[in-house]
């Protein structure tokens, strides 16, 4: 029965792969929205578009608190009289609450649904920034900075995941590089604001895609892959016809939903944790967990968090290099979102990681300069040219393409479980590099073997992560996320066999 309904699962899907990939390998993803609402037989529609805008105001929100601590530093340790290692706390507080709601993500998504899971986090996310908001001592700053990290961290899965289910395979490359965009966006915008106005403003608007997002989810449709998976058939129904259009004939793609949904329960009645690891789902997880890995050690939050901290302890303007930063990150993130479907997922990955590679070199060169007294304004050069190097590569692909992948292979069986370990390991590298940051800076810029220091070991695993895509990481492309995932489980299937 298993081998028919593989069988039966996989021949619909490989029947329609070729028009999909062919479709999008002609463009950008953007140009394939555009020709999509230029056809006859668009399936962009209006609750569609809401949709996906509704949810990428979460995704603004988790870019917004990534990028907050790094212009806030100043004025938040002037104001409230932190010391370097409070505000250190602050900072690394946020993977604290961003742990715990990566622990909880997948099972309050799968338990209650997408769209209500939307709503949850950004309920912790507001109330964590008017906590900050209002704070008047480190314990009320602290707990807002938990409370943001909570709802972040069940954001960072939910709001991709549904908007890879609810979004046509033709044009879902463009729709889902909004959520690393807007996550861009908000780092960028974070970094850019806050050089120019208080920290206390910059808190506020925070809260600003929260007063947008809440009620707006009354009004979207939740995800029909979750409707299907609960047996739900009839609200299922309901709700990809309304994402395509009362007019639209929807008949192939619910048979196909249905059909991998009907396949999965045969192969398993694993909802668990532990099923995760069953050699069927080897690869996926391997590759899941292995992006999260490579992005998160490779540097991402040291940058992220500490870039003011970087271009001062180099010997440049911190308030020119913020700005510079938000530039350069805002310039690499429309880029990324240009040309994901164009080139790819891996080639946008390889690209990313080989310039981070660079970036780390390139900014530990400069403190091994400024080690050995050689030049101070070639130092400060380096160091300028080597975070804006990082920080752009990164939003190219490293920063947003993992957050994709992860919403596009993992059977939506396991998805709750899987998506909530990566997330988890995530958050804990994010926790390790933030609140280690500072005390490898001090080691390695001591003059303590200075070759080996803090930016040329995050540059180590940048390139030990450009060997890890090029040989494991799939290209997803143009591809249903039935297919995607029916495939990479038959990989593993065959060779247990």
């Amino acid at each position: 029965m298993e081998e028919a309904l593989l069988t039966r699962s996989s021949r619909s899907l490989n029947q329609k792969s070729s028009e999909s990939i062919g479709f999008e390998r002609h463009g950008s993803s953007f140009q394939a929205i555009v020709d999509e609402l230029q056809s006859p037989f668009s399936t962009i529609t209006f609750p569609l578009v809401f949709s996906t805008l509704i949810a990428i105001c979460g995704s603004y929100v988790f870019g917004h608190a990534v990028g907050y601590s790094s212009p806030a530093q100043s004025g938040i340790m002037k104001d409230l009289g932190l010391t370097s290692s409070e505000y250190s706390l602050f900072s690394s507080i946020l993977t604290v609450g961003g742990m715990l709601g990566a622990v909880l993500s997948g099972k309050i998504a799968d338990l209650i649904g997408r769209r209500a899971a939307m709503g949850v986090a950004e309920v912790f996310s507001m109330a964590g920034w008017l906590a900050i908001l209002l704070s008047e001592a480190a314990w009320t700053l602290y707990l807002g900075r938990f409370l943001l990290g909570c709802g972040i961290g069940l954001m960072s899965y939910a709001v991709p995941i549904y908007i890879a289910e609810i979004t046509p395979k033709r044009v879902r490359g463009g729709f889902t590089a909004l959520n690393p965009l807007m996550m861009g966006f908000g780092q960028s915008l974070a970094f850019l604001y806050g050089s120019l106005l208080n920290w206390r403003i910059l808190a506020l608007i925070g809260i600003i895609p929260g007063i947008i997002q809440l009620p707006g989810l009354f009004f979207i449709p939740e995800s029909p892959r979750w409707l299907a998976k609960l047996g739900r058939l009839k609200d299922f129904e309901a709700s990809l016809q309304r994402l395509r259009g009362p007019n639209a004939d929807i008949t192939q793609e619910a048979a196909e939903i249905k059909d991998y949904t009907l396949f999965l329960q045969y192969i398993q009645q694993e909802d668990g944790f532990l099923n995760l690891f069953r050699r069927r789902y080897a690869r996926v997880l391997i590759v899941g967990v292995g992006l999260m890995l490579f992005q998160r050690f490779g540097g991402t939050y040291a940058f992220l968090f500490y870039a003011s901290t970087i271009f001062e302890a180099g010997g440049f303007s911190s308030t020119i290099g913020t700005i510079a930063a938000a530039i350069v990150q805002l310039i690499g993130t429309t880029i990324g979102a240009l040309v994901i479907d164009k080139y790819g997922r891996r080639p946008m990955l390889l690209i990313s990681s080989v310039g981070a590679c660079l970036g780390c070199i390139l900014t530990g060169l400069a403190f091994l300069f400024q080690d050995f007294n050689f030049s101070k304004v070639l130092s400060a050069g380096l160091v300028f040219v080597g975070v804006l190097l990082y920080l752009g590569f990164l939003q190219v692909g490293l920063g947003g393409i993992p957050w994709i992948i992860m919403s596009e292979i993992f059977p939506i069986n396991i998805k709750g479980a899987a998506g909530s370990l990566v997330i988890l390991i995530s958050w804990i590298g994010s926790l390790i590099i933030a609140y280690t940051f500072t005390f490898l800076f001090d080691w390695s810029s001591a003059g303590k073997a200075a070759s080996i220091g803090t930016f040329f070991i995050y540059g180590g695993i940048c390139a030990a992560g450009i060997l890890f895509i090029a040989t494991l990481v799939p290209e997803t492309r143009g591809r249903a996320l039935e297919e995607i995932q029916d495939s990479l489980v038959r990989s593993m299937q065959c060779n247990v066999q």
